[in-house]
């Protein structure tokens, strides 16, 4: 990996959408309306965005509806309105940002379904078993996206580098995620994918005495997005860019049935303060094929994709956090980062 700052291509941010009790997936009826909820899922929109949009279609169609409206085309937006199609209804998305625009667009792109979910209080055995069904309704439809053109899924390894015990690398990293303990659920489907290799000091080329490799699937997102459009496009979905300021803007839509499906967007729209904002910046470096690997070290972490190589730094002050300005001083701290990781191979080579 050619690890330069000045090969940085792009630096975003995207607020992920967490909270405290899990997502909510319910409805509700809102003047004449039937609004059902589907947002909230922190950092695991991708991941679970199949699984829980599974449970928001049934909710939706049990109203007996045949024309449905889906506010947001992100993750949750987009795999909702296709879900909705495949069952022969008629869907027009209605959204201020096109996909390409949406947070969802600025995510890292990895397989993390437990991944700011909920709170450590609100991990009861009931939302562990909801939460399990999402990953695994989740997993399997991504396992039918796999060897397309585009390449919206891959499978690729993924190394962790680090000069302190793994043991004592989490306990470091659970210390400065803030105020919030996450809830954790990795256990429940271990099975899903393939387990952690410890690699012992001469086995490997990285100069670190701790390294571990695991393979997990990354999602080329931009690729991703496209086939996703485009798919519901070919079925006969709209897409209409409206922007809705309250809930009371709903009534002007002609559909009696409406999956709300904003993200973060919510927190504003509906007032919902039980939204925090969890603050993530990337930046990409221009696309390396070759580099068919992901990789994180203990301060900086990326994930190779087909648009870029994905570059994530985070701080202990990203907790409810709502400044979406770039500081691009700091991706490329996190550039050089991965670049003194990868200085024994450059040394190799």
């Amino acid at each position: 990996m050619r690890a330069n700052p000045d090969r940085l291509i792009r630096v975003s941010v995207c607020l992920r959408p967490f909270r405290a009790q899990g997502p909510r997936i319910e409805g509700e009826r809102i003047g004449e309306k039937v609004v059902i909820h589907n947002y909230g899922h922190g950092g695991s929109g991708w991941s679970l965005s199949w699984g829980a949009a599974a449970i928001a279609v049934r909710e939706a169609l049990a109203t007996g509806e045949r024309e449905f409206a889906v506010i947001g085309c992100g993750a949750i937006g987009l795999t909702t309105a296709l879900l909705l199609q495949q069952s022969g209804v008629k869907v027009t998305i209605y959204a201020k940002d096109r996909p390409n625009e949406a947070r969802s667009a600025f995510a890292t792109g990895v397989w993390s379904p437990d991944s700011r979910i909920c709170s450590e209080e609100a991990a009861t055995p009931a939302f562990a078993a909801l939460w399990e069904k999402m990953c695994r309704d989740s997993y399997r439809k991504y396992q039918t996206l796999l060897g397309i053109a585009g390449a919206p899924v891959e499978w690729r390894d993924r190394y962790s580098v680090s000069s302190i015990p793994f043991e004592e690398l989490r306990k470091k990293r659970e210390a400065e995620e803030g105020p919030i303990k996450f809830g954790k659920f990795g256990d429940l489907v271990k099975n899903l994918t393939p387990g952690t290799e410890e690699l012992a000091p001469g086995t490997h080329p990285f100069g670190a005495p701790y390294v571990r490799r695991a393979t997990s699937m990354v999602f080329n997102i931009a690729s991703f997005q496209r086939i996703l459009v485009q798919d519901f496009l070919a079925e006969g979905g709209r897409i209409v860019r409206r922007e809705f300021n309250t809930v009371a803007d709903f009534a002007n839509l002609p559909e009696k049935t409406v999956v709300h499906a904003t993200g973060y967007g919510a927190r504003a729209l509906l007032g919902d303060e039980s939204v925090v904002p969890v603050r993530g910046q990337l930046a990409l470096l221009i696309p390396q094929p070759e580099v068919n690997y992901s990789l994180s070290g203990e301060d900086v972490s990326m994930v190779s994709r087909s648009d870029g190589i994905v570059v994530q730094t985070s701080k202990p002050t990203d907790f409810n956090n709502t400044d979406e300005v770039p500081n691009r001083a700091d991706s490329e701290a996190g550039v050089l980062a991965l670049a003194k990781i990868m200085a024994p191979l450059w040394r190799a080579v």
